[in-house]
């Protein structure tokens, strides 16, 4: 009799950054973030497109999925409403505590609701809340291919927890034992995403331009203020309300108290100057965040007695601090996941449900994997939506034609394989650009990315040239973890070099991907510098680029001078 294999699928859907992955019978066949095929930046509606990918791929229809594995566990919401009443007994916190209680309540219900939304999509499957801070520790273990190793997760919120330390084991069959967790209110996460929204971004989205913005900056001005603010402890940290009242998920509610403001600077519209006062708000902001991040690596390092570090949640995406625990010392190696934030626990509340149900067959195509979404290899290319532009079709030498662009100052989109996982383009979906090229930077913000003067672009190099180049020490596979740089960068390439002295690398296996290696060491005959500028395709406010259609309209609606699109050269 044939067997009926174990489908298993993941979902991250109705918050923010949906996403969905597949497993069957262990082995993962994808995963991609909805907003990568449906133009809509952070999405939170149901991963339709990404679910019908999916099923698509394995040759499967809703029916079959037998279990669906949802990223959080309403019931643990619940248990939040007691503490937040008791909130009302301090005057710090006393006018949020109905508001907070209400909140975690509704937003339990809520969850609820969706599970069973969900669970009338497919019939024959069973539905499984997994805790959000596990799917997050399976993401970033699993990706990682160790045997073991200590895990640091450290978001916003996920029900209630907001930083947890666990001990990852087993690379068929990965298994995480929490050992400690830290609950909200105190969420360095909630701390960040507050400041970026009081500095003018949009929280959730542009906690990346205050970490660029603080590079600028001096931290010695508000230094005391997120010392108190921000406070460790033996085990971990706290908030201190005065400054940052706590969370009540309901709207209105602000997230920096006028205490705040009156310490540090009224809130800043989007259309107003930035000044000296915002460049120092954000820099006391991200070397506190340096601090704690570092103080949380120490704790897992003396938990778990592990000499290699993963970590995942959205705060694992300041690569600053990554580059920062690298530099301490406190792990042999650190490790994080192509996709750390919320989108990546699709991958891990599949992880959970295959493991707690106690399967034989191993864990397969998680480890060491980030190209894991749609590919539009074959499919032919109608540009009459696009008259403006011109296609070509090149021969087998694609990547030497590339360099030898790159190397005259090309600035080109490169469209090829399967979608990347995560937030970083890693040279599927990117945007290319010598570093050599005068005005190279200010031309691809202004120009290109339609963004922030004062952001930085990302490197990559071949990893056989890392050492001559950027001083990490380890590999650095997903864009995520910021470099000290050499001499030679600063002499040679300084276009990649940020204000504070870092790059955010990625380093460029042949393994990993081949075409992209041959283009970088091709460049590196060519001009003897085999480093590229890698930004992802896309501009300010759209997501990067997953189809082909949208990677036509970044081209003809932007800088970009050319687009290498599965092998045709696009130009205008």
């Amino acid at each position: 009799m044939k067997r009926t294999p174990s489908v298993v699928l993941g979902l991250c859907s109705y918050t923010h950054d949906s996403s969905a992955a597949l497993l069957v019978d262990g082995e993962l066949v994808g995963f991609v973030e909805e907003e990568r095929l449906s133009e809509q930046k952070h999405t939170k509606l149901y991963p339709a497109r990404a679910v019908g990918w999916l099923l698509d791929q394995a040759k499967l229809s809703a029916t079959d999925v037998d279990a669906v594995a949802y990223n959080f566990q309403p019931v643990r919401y619940l248990a939040e409403s007691p503490a937040a009443l008791r909130m009302a007994l301090s005057p710090t916190t006393r006018d949020r505590s109905l508001a907070r209680a209400h909140g975690f309540v509704k937003v339990a219900l809520r969850t609820r609701r969706r599970l069973r939304v969900l669970g009338s999509q497919f019939p024959s499957a069973r539905v499984t809340p997994v805790l959000h801070h596990r799917a997050h520790q399976l993401t970033a273990f699993a990706a990682s291919g160790w045997e073991e190793a200590a895990v640091l997760v450290v978001d916003s919120l996920g029900e209630r927890q907001t930083t947890t330390i666990a001990h990852g084991h087993g690379i068929q069959r990965p298994r995480v034992r929490p050992l400690e967790a830290i609950n909200d209110p105190a969420s360095l996460g909630y701390v960040y995403g507050a400041v970026t929204e009081h500095l003018g971004w949009r929280r959730g989205d542009e906690e990346g331009t205050v970490m660029a913005l603080a590079a600028l900056g001096d931290p010695a001005r508000f230094r005391h203020l997120f010392t108190t603010a921000v406070r460790t402890t033996a085990t971990g940290f706290r908030i201190h309300p005065g400054y940052f009242p706590t969370r009540t998920l309901t709207s209105g509610y602000p997230r920096t108290s006028r205490r705040f403001a009156a310490e540090t600077c009224p809130e800043r519209h989007p259309s107003e100057p930035l000044t000296d006062v915002h460049r120092d708000l954000a820099a006391a902001l991200q070397e506190r965040t340096e601090q704690v991040m570092v103080h949380l690596a120490r704790r897992a390092r003396a938990l778990t007695g592990s000499r290699r570090l993963c970590v995942g949640g959205g705060v694992a995406t300041n690569c600053v601090s990554i580059g920062k625990i690298i530099e301490a010392g406190i792990f042999d190696e650190v490790f994080v996941p192509p996709a750390p934030g919320d989108a990546g626990t699709a991958i891990g509340a599949a992880l959970a449900v295959h493991v707690d149900r106690c399967s034989p067959r191993p864990v397969a195509g998680i480890a060491r994997s980030c190209y894991l979404g749609p590919s539009y290899e074959d499919q032919p290319l109608d540009l009459t939506p696009w008259p403006g532009l011109h296609q070509k079709t090149l021969g087998i030498e694609t990547a030497e034609f590339l360099a030898d662009q790159l190397a005259h100052g090309t600035i080109a989109g490169l469209f090829q394989g399967a979608v990347e996982a995560g937030p970083r383009a890693l040279g599927n979906r990117s945007i290319l650009a010598s570093p050599l090229e005068p005005g190279v930077v200010e031309r691809l913000n202004a120009t290109v990315k339609f963004r922030e003067p004062f952001r930085p672009f990302a490197p990559m190099v071949p990893a056989e040239r890392a050492a001559e180049f950027f001083t990490l020490g380890q590999p650095a596979p997903y864009m995520s973890m910021a470099s000290g740089v050499t001499d030679t960068t600063r002499e040679r390439v300084p276009a990649i070099v940020h204000a504070n002295g870092t790059s955010r690398l990625q380093i460029v296996t042949r393994s990993q991907n081949p075409f992209m290696h041959a283009v970088l060491t091709a460049f590196g005959r060519r001009t003897g510098v085999p480093v590229l500028i890698n930004t992802s395709l896309n501009v300010k406010g759209k997501p990067i680029c997953g189809t082909p259609e949208m990677a036509l309209d970044c081209l003809a609606n932007s800088g970009l001078d050319a687009l290498l699109l599965e092998g045709r050269w696009i130009t205008k």
